[in-house]
């Protein structure tokens, strides 16, 4: 008796390669790059150039996942911008704020995921046109009482 193989498809490279994904084995952070950018001589910058040299080390070091890029831009007010894996970008100016206020920032850039924000829809109440599919039950609406 002769045996008939089926003609198989020949497995190509690309086809091996896999996207990487969050599961139960491995988590991959959305976040990649933080840059800070502040001025030497602008009064606003003071705290931003506060945190950079006491606090920035610490939480870099927190957060080995995450490169972190200190820009010097004269002129201009001092920002954070997280950079995320799904190829989006988050600005989040700095000015005003205390040494703990910038650490509150870049740690809601390092919390984000980098989706873009959606516009709740005001006034839209959810409600059911029919009743649940076993009803309402109680234990006295039955033929013989619930007893315990």
């Amino acid at each position: 008796m002769a045996a008939r193989f089926a003609a198989t498809k020949p497995i190509l490279r690309a086809s091996l390669r896999s996207s990487p994904a969050n599961g139960h084995v491995a988590y991959i952070p959305h976040i990649r790059k933080i840059v800070i950018e502040y001025c030497e001589k602008y009064p606003s910058s003071s705290n931003t150039r506060t945190f950079l040299s006491k606090d920035l080390e610490r939480v870099a070091r927190q957060n080995p996942h995450v490169e972190f890029v200190v820009k010097q831009r004269n002129g201009h007010e001092p920002i954070a911008r997280g950079f995320y894996a799904n190829d989006r970008d988050k600005v989040i100016p700095l000015q005003g704020f205390e040494v703990t206020g910038i650490e509150r920032k870049v740690q809601l850039l390092l919390d984000s995921s980098g989706a873009k924000i959606k516009q709740l829809k005001r006034n839209h109440i959810v409600e059911s046109t029919t009743e649940a599919a076993r009803g309402i039950w109680s234990g006295l609406h039955v033929d013989t009482p619930f007893t315990i």
